[in-house]
């Protein structure tokens, strides 16, 4: 026997998300949990990951300098909340174009991920966990899921194609990243 999981719809999910974060917001809940990264699923509930090694950041820092050279047009974001059909999500880092950002730049959380999403791998990630994470950002708007791995090689994939040599929003991101 298979498991099938159906998640709700996304409209009914990013209302549900919304009101949860704001939920967690008001009532001071997250910063019981300082020390960790908080996400959600799609019950609400939280999930907790110990804040990355310092390289982990260092990674995000240059990803989001590199973005900040290389693309006109648009914001750089770090830890950036995403409503998804599985809960809230933080995106490592992104690049998202001002006409996506502007009708949600007073949102709490995004309905619609960046146009370019970027995950900086910790040792605690499994290959079955990013590509779920990859398939909930294309499914709300993600055009380019990037990976950043432990030695800096940078990999990305698009939504039909999988992954690909290059990123084709910003052709010059180097493939690998030195620090």
């Amino acid at each position: 026997m298979s498991l099938y999981l159906k998640l709700p719809e996304v409209s009914e999910q990013h209302a549900f998300n919304q009101r949860r974060w704001d939920e967690l917001l008001e009532s001071g809940e997250m910063a019981l949990y300082e020390t960790q990264r908080v996400e959600t699923d799609r019950h609400g509930h939280l999930v907790l990951s110990p804040w990355a090694i310092a390289r982990h950041g260092i990674y995000q820092s240059e990803v989001v300098s590199l973005f900040a050279r290389l693309m006109n047009g648009g914001r750089t974001l770090v830890e950036c909340p995403v409503s998804t059909p599985d809960g809230v999500k933080l995106v490592d880092a992104a690049w998202m174009s001002r006409g996506r950002y502007e009708p949600m730049r007073e949102f709490k959380v995004f309905e619609m991920a960046p146009e370019i999403c970027v995950e900086v791998l910790s040792p605690s990630n499994t290959r079955a966990e990013m590509e779920e994470k990859r398939d909930l950002y294309f499914e709300i708007g993600c055009l380019e899921f990037w990976t950043v791995g432990a030695t800096g090689k940078v990999r990305f994939f698009l939504p039909e194609a999988g992954e690909v040599a290059a990123s084709v929003l910003c052709p010059a991101f180097p493939g690998q990243i030195d620090i």
